[in-house]
């Protein structure tokens, strides 16, 4: 099976040309459960691309012909605040497009579409879907919308007015494609479509994400990519192995420490920690 062009990197290149809308307006119909057309993208301070591509981040701001909003992001790297950086990015979208002096009513949807090369929070599935809701404290009913806001919002749900999230852990993904979004998840985790697939986009991005079809320039720029994704990769192993083994040895000097100050003598101390009799006697 040929080996196609990471998403990630593809969405910063190759993804951002109209003719390639294609595949962007696959997969979201796939995820969103509709059929929506992008009808282009826009620029946002928070998705400007990095000049060096060092960056493990990548954003796109694609606006659909309904007027909605859809912000994808991929996330190589792990980050702990990654469920604020969330907050802020639909928050920004929102007031960034929300023109001077215009009412409220005017703010558009926002989708929030987050693809994980990392596992964020505590949880066993690999898509999980956000949305606002306001439940009684004590009757616990859904607030709704009257017929009035109905029919001035457009909307039906008040949860349709807030964005909603979307994250993809592809790291919990079990590589076995059930449905068509899975073929989709398949293909973002392992840059491989198969023959049978048939989700929408995927045929496209077979053959438009084909790494042998890479201008030099291309090639050279993915490579260069793909490099420094790797090194990343390496530099976050080598300082969690450095943390770790710092913390075991710090760890062993505090027992011993604890160890002496309650009158062990040092054969026990050493058969308990691992120490040298020297190492002990130094402390």
């Amino acid at each position: 099976m040929r080996q196609l062009i990471r998403f990630d990197w593809a969405m910063k290149r190759l993804l951002r040309s109209k003719a390639n809308f294609g595949i962007l307006e696959g997969f979201l119909s796939e995820l969103l459960k509709r059929d929506l057309k992008i009808l282009s993208l826009l620029e946002s301070e928070s998705n400007k691309e990095d000049k060096d591509g060092k960056l493990n981040r990548v954003d796109i701001l694609a606006e659909l012909t309904t007027g909605e909003r859809v912000l994808i992001e991929v996330q190589v790297n792990s980050e702990t605040d990654y469920f604020y950086r969330m907050l802020f990015g639909t928050s920004k979208i929102v007031t960034e497009y929300l023109g001077e002096g215009e009412p409220y009513s005017q703010i558009k949807k926002v989708y929030s579409i987050n693809i994980l090369y990392f596992d964020l929070g505590h949880g066993n599935d690999y898509i999980y879907h956000g949305t606002t809701s306001f439940v009684g404290m004590h009757n616990n009913d859904l607030l709704a919308l009257t017929e009035k806001q109905k029919g001035v919002f457009q909307k039906d749900k008040v949860c349709e007015i807030y964005p909603e999230y979307y994250l993809i852990k592809l790291n919990q993904f079990n590589e076995i494609a059930k449905d068509t979004l899975d073929e989709w998840i398949y293909f973002l985790k392992t840059e491989e479509i198969k023959d049978t697939f048939c989700a929408k986009g995927l045929i496209e991005a077979k053959e438009k994400l084909d790494s042998l079809k890479l201008d030099p320039k291309e090639k050279e720029d993915y490579k260069k990519y793909i490099d420094n994704l790797s090194y990343q990769k390496s530099m976050v192993i080598s300082n969690y192995e450095d943390g770790r083994v710092t913390g075991v040895i710090e760890g062993k000097i505090e027992v011993a420490k604890n160890l002496k100050k309650l009158g062990m003598n040092n054969e026990t101390i050493q058969q308990a920690t691992g120490m040298s009799a020297d190492e002990i006697n130094k402390l």
